[in-house]
């Protein structure tokens, strides 16, 4: 067994809007948010006053504890007022992936129960018509503007008393973010109050920040990585967060160099971005002070190519999951220099971790021998909701979460990831789902069997790849119908890639899908 090296941290028994903004207050007048493409800025005395009110307002129209409030929204300005002021009126908050169709969203929204929607006008059409086909939503609010539905600006007008809401740390549910965990299709991660404000101050010793620390919000805060690093932490702390609602390379340069960030929280391909491309030799960059990576495998070599072009230290990075809220391991700000190549950092304040045996159950294997990572902490999420099976298959009964992840530690304590068991496709930090395209594949008339993996392309992005089985009726089925069906259905990142025609999917005698060995042939 491996534990961390840092000292305990006790629970943090905070609602998480406590836990986060509970020192507002004293940064006052200090930029807690700044819209990177218009300016538009928020004081943390704003922040804290304007959540408030807009709870209020939910708590008016009818939010108690125990709904569950959908957030379907890009990164803006917005979201953390939605998030916190949810939270404060006792809701659970789900986040929505904003590209998600209205197909997909109606699945979540029914899965929860979600009785509201926060989302902006832009996806009102989607928003609307998930409503319809899950059913049991009450009202969709907007963050913007949009005839015929309330925004969070008119609720900033609210003077209903502000709620106060018996919430239990240790119990309640205040995120709920959708995981495909190992396999499978999305599930509902319960992450408690006392997690995720736990996990903030278990990553704080490796990862601090500061007033006067500026960073930049591109990756979604939607997406646990987002909601914690980008999010959670740098307000909980003082900083400055400018915000961006997507990736664009030449907004995301000027915003580097315009608002003078500090810090990045990236995934892969940004670091490619930044590494190869052309553009970023015309931007100012000198503000930056250091890049953490994580969400997927970055490369040692592509890591140190960006760090030489930049002048900075090496590209530290992070692991963790959704189901671990989401932090198990970073390279701490001050170890970047000297930390090994391709490591993924090491175990934070009260984590404990085992690697073990592929072939022998249960068999605990020393360093430097590669294994399944386990991980037992604070952070482990509560629970797949209203999947007991699929929570027991994750959490052995020790409270040992099984990651599905391969990865071995050296004789320092540093882990490395070097491969997955797990059949997830991590799309740019996205989880797709083979089984969820592979389902959807089936529905086709001209399909009789397929199988979906991973591969990773060009720009070392891994992305689905579909072995079709041609029905017998249809001999002339094409790649580019195939590639169109599923891009009809489906969020963009999980569209099919590339197709490949066989005669027959590989399957063990159990029925499961020899991923392996279609890998092996891509």
């Amino acid at each position: 067994m491996f534990r961390s090296e840092y000292a305990d941290v006790p629970p943090v028994d905070l609602p998480i809007h406590d836990a986060v903004l509970g020192g507002a207050a004293a940064f006052g007048d200090a930029p807690a948010l700044i819209d990177g493409t218009d300016g538009t800025t928020l004081t943390y005395e704003q922040v804290d006053r304007f959540h408030r009110r807009v709870a209020a307002a939910l708590a008016e129209t009818g939010v108690r504890k125990g709904d569950v409030l959908a957030l379907h929204s890009p990164n803006t300005v917005a979201f953390p007022l939605a998030f916190y002021a949810a939270t404060r009126a006792g809701a659970s908050v789900t986040t929505v992936h904003p590209l998600a169709t209205a197909e997909e969203f109606a699945k979540q929204l029914k899965d929860c129960a979600a009785r509201w929607i926060v989302t902006v006008s832009p996806l009102l059409d989607t928003a609307r018509r998930a409503a319809e086909l899950a059913g049991g939503v009450q009202e969709i609010l907007v963050c913007d503007s949009a005839p015929g539905h309330r925004s969070l600006v008119d609720m900033l007008a609210s003077t209903a008393p502000e709620p106060s809401v018996a919430i239990d740390p240790a119990e309640d549910v205040a995120a709920l973010p959708y995981s495909s965990g190992t396999t499978g299709t999305p599930k509902g991660v319960m992450l408690t109050h006392r997690q995720i404000a736990t996990n903030l101050a278990q990553l704080e010793p490796l990862m601090p920040a500061a007033p006067g620390d500026r960073v930049l919000a591109v990756l979604p805060f939607f997406h646990i990585y987002g909601l914690t690093a980008l999010m959670n932490a740098p307000l909980r702390l003082g900083a400055t967060v400018v915000v961006l609602p997507r990736f664009d390379l030449e907004q995301f340069l000027a915003a580097i160099q315009n608002h003078r960030i500090t810090s990045l929280y990236v995934a892969p391909p940004i670091v490619l971005a930044l590494a190869k491309h052309p553009l970023v030799a015309d931007y100012d960059l000198s503000s930056l002070k250091y890049i953490v990576s994580a969400a997927a495998p970055l490369d040692a070599r592509l890591a140190a190519a960006c760090s030489r072009r930049l002048g900075l230290p090496p590209v530290g990075q992070a692991y963790g999951m959704t189901e671990l809220s989401p932090g198990t391991h970073v390279v701490p700000l001050d170890a970047m220099t000297d930390a090994p190549p391709g490591t993924v950092g090491k175990l934070i304040a009260g984590t404990e971790m085992r690697i073990v045996s592929l072939t022998e159950p249960g068999k605990d294997l020393p360093a430097d021998e590669s294994g399944e990572i386990l991980i037992r902490g604070p952070q482990i999420m509560k629970g797949y909701l209203g999947r007991p099976d699929a929570t027991a298959a994750m959490i052995d009964e020790e409270g040992w979460l099984h990651t599905g992840d391969v990865g071995h530690v050296d004789t320092d304590g540093w882990l490395f990831v070097v491969d997955r068991v797990k059949e997830l496709i991590k799309y740019k930090g996205f989880q797709v789902a083979p089984a969820e395209l592979e389902a959807l594949l089936l529905t086709h008339p001209g399909i009789a069997d397929a199988a979906v993996v991973g591969e990773y392309d060009d720009d070392g992005n891994e992305v689905p790849r579909a072995f079709v089985v041609r029905q017998p009726a249809a001999p002339d089925l094409a790649e580019g119908e195939i590639m169109m069906y599923v891009a009809e259905r489906v969020a963009p990142y999980k569209r099919v890639r590339k197709v490949t025609f066989t005669d027959a999917v590989p399957r063990a005698a159990s029925g499961k899908i020899l991923r392996r060995e279609l890998r092996g042939r891509a």
